[in-house]
């Protein structure tokens, strides 16, 4: 098995919205973008044991193992940028487009920084920490993509973090539950208490009422405003990745369209999509092609300045 064809190998047991959409891409990019996905796959699975079907890392309780695995992934990524990476197809692969796309060591760096927190089992008391999460585990992710494709400006770098966070806030929201089964909270800690629950009370019995329905749809609209402020990006892409990004937010945001019907709840069930409404959303995502170059505000997430700086600082005026 070639380097390639491994990636495609971890993206397709990892996640079906992702491969979904990354099937829309053209094989110059598809290819980059299977190997940047296997390699966050790797690392989320190092630290985690692969528990997770998304991007995000392990229990909030810290434990040996996570950090032996954090530690192990830091040294890989080092043998990386040192342009010798580990004799393994995903290092290898991931490497090439290190440097083919000119993607700078803090945004991995942040990836794994996230990483670190799930760790440390941080805990996310406003909607700017949980935010600031997000831009670790998911916003770095849609910045990398977005240097695969080859745009460096700040306004479009922006832009494919708020994606990437909104993509972020949307997977919380629907894994509430199964994350509180395994110890893990991310919802905003003051907004719960605000809701009149105890955070910690709950996460020691984890169900479903209305009060807690209120705060997972209010992250939902945090989430929705986030997709929406992203939009202009996706028209100032090349034309031939317009589609599949479009797509990527597309199938992401229908997910908090099942938890808003279920009124909420994600600690019962885990909201999903059907194939036919991939395959719809899919098809509206073709309207992008006709997308131009709109203005868009280069301001960032106050959370995410520091990695669109970083990238910024590395390419130099654009």
């Amino acid at each position: 098995m070639n380097d390639l064809a491994a990636c495609e190998a971890t993206l397709r047991r990892g996640s079906k919205s992702f491969g979904a959409a990354a099937r829309l891409l053209p094989a110059t990019w598809r290819a980059p973008a299977t190997a940047l996905y296997a390699f966050c796959r790797f690392a989320d699975d190092a630290v985690d044991g692969g528990a997770a079907a998304d991007l995000r890392g392990p229990p909030a309780a810290a434990s040996p193992g996570g950090r032996a695995g954090l530690t192990e992934v830091r040294r890989r990524l080092e043998l990386v940028y040192l342009r010798d990476p580990v004799d393994d197809p995903v290092d290898r692969a991931f490497a090439a487009v290190v440097f083919a796309a000119a993607i700078p060591r803090e945004a991995p760096d942040l990836l794994l920084d996230g990483f670190r927190w799930d760790v440390e089992g941080r805990r996310y008391e406003s909607l700017s920490d949980v935010v600031a999460y997000g831009v670790r585990v998911a916003g770095t992710v849609g910045v990398m993509m977005t240097l695969v494709m080859g745009r460096r400006d700040r306004a479009t770098l922006a832009r494919a973090c708020e994606l990437g966070v909104a993509m972020q806030l949307t997977n919380i929201a629907r894994d509430v539950g199964e994350d509180a089964r395994m110890g893990r909270l991310y919802l905003p800690r003051a907004w719960m208490c605000e809701a009149g629950l105890d955070p910690d009370a709950w996460l020691a019995a984890p169900r479903f009422d209305a009060r807690l329905g209120a705060v997972v749809l209010r992250l939902l609209d945090a989430a929705d405003a986030l997709y929406r402020s992203a939009e202009p990006g996706i028209g100032r892409l090349p034309w031939r990745a317009r589609v599949a990004v479009r797509a990527a937010g597309l199938i992401y945001r229908d997910i908090g369209r099942v938890v808003r019907r279920n009124g909420g709840d994600s600690v019962s069930a885990r909201a999903s999509t059907s194939g036919a409404r991939k395959a719809w959303l899919l098809f509206r995502s073709l309207g992008a092609l006709l997308w131009r170059c709109r203005p868009a505000p280069a301001p960032t997430l106050p959370e995410a300045a520091a990695l669109v700086d970083a990238v910024r600082g590395d390419a130099g005026a654009a």
